[in-house]
């Protein structure tokens, strides 16, 4: 019920939405795999969860459900990768990136923002703490652009509203140490959907529904903030 409403919200938005001033919401896809032909290289797969859930696959698998939603309701999406793997590569600047993968993967998921023309980034990704206990969405938005705290604090009101209605959490400030969000220069938010340390929760992202929900939840309020500012103009 809490997902269909979400909908209804959405499609409201989108009706508000200003064609002539398309907007593109870059969906940036956290993490990801890196293997050489031999299988040596190891993994950027980000957290992991008890139950066997690797943080880069719920990534891609609710990043590809929120760009199914802006498309649907006429706002053009794109997602910094499709599959399983880094973007260390993808521009082919150097010959060896050995030592530098994890860099170049940072740069160029801004390259392909900057390079699409995009007017928003969403960075989807998953939590994790030694502790277990602690739980819930959390939102994270860049200091670089004044629209990116609207933005975070009209998702994190939906995950309360429609997904989470204990979540508690509010929005912070990106610190420095969130690349992307210290060097990007355009409205940025990053979605912490969930924490994979905490066995309740790594069982509902487990659930395809409940991703679904939550992309719902993420592709709503970008709908809603994009309607938002298009009036404003």
């Amino acid at each position: 019920l809490h997902a269909v409403h979400a909908v209804l919200h959405q499609e409201r938005a989108h009706q508000a939405v200003v064609r002539a001033e398309a907007v593109l919401v870059v969906v940036d896809v956290g993490h990801g795999a890196v293997d050489d032909v031999a299988g040596h290289g190891g993994e950027d797969g980000g957290a992991s969860g008890e139950n066997g859930l690797l943080e880069k696959d719920i990534n891609l698998d609710i990043s590809a459900r929120i760009k199914t939603l802006l498309d649907i309701c006429g706002v053009d999406a794109e997602m910094t990768r499709t599959d399983d793997r880094m973007l260390y590569d993808m521009y082919g600047e150097l010959n060896d990136y050995r030592g530098k993968k994890k860099t170049y993967d940072l740069k160029n998921r801004l390259r392909f923002a900057k390079e699409a023309n995009a007017g928003a980034l969403i960075s989807i990704h998953m939590n994790k703490f030694h502790q277990p206990q602690y739980s819930g969405l959390q939102v994270y938005y860049s200091p670089n652009n004044a629209e990116s705290e609207p933005l975070a604090a009209k998702i994190q009101e939906y995950a309360e509203i429609y997904i989470q209605p204990e979540n508690e959490r509010e929005i912070k400030r990106a610190t420095s140490a969130i690349y992307i969000m210290k060097h990007t220069e355009i409205p940025a938010v990053l979605v912490e959907c969930g924490f994979l340390s905490n066995p309740g929760e790594a069982a509902k992202l487990a659930d395809s529904g409940y991703r679904t929900g939550l992309a719902v939840t993420v592709s709503a309020a970008a709908a809603e903030w994009l309607a938002s500012t298009e009036a404003a103009k």
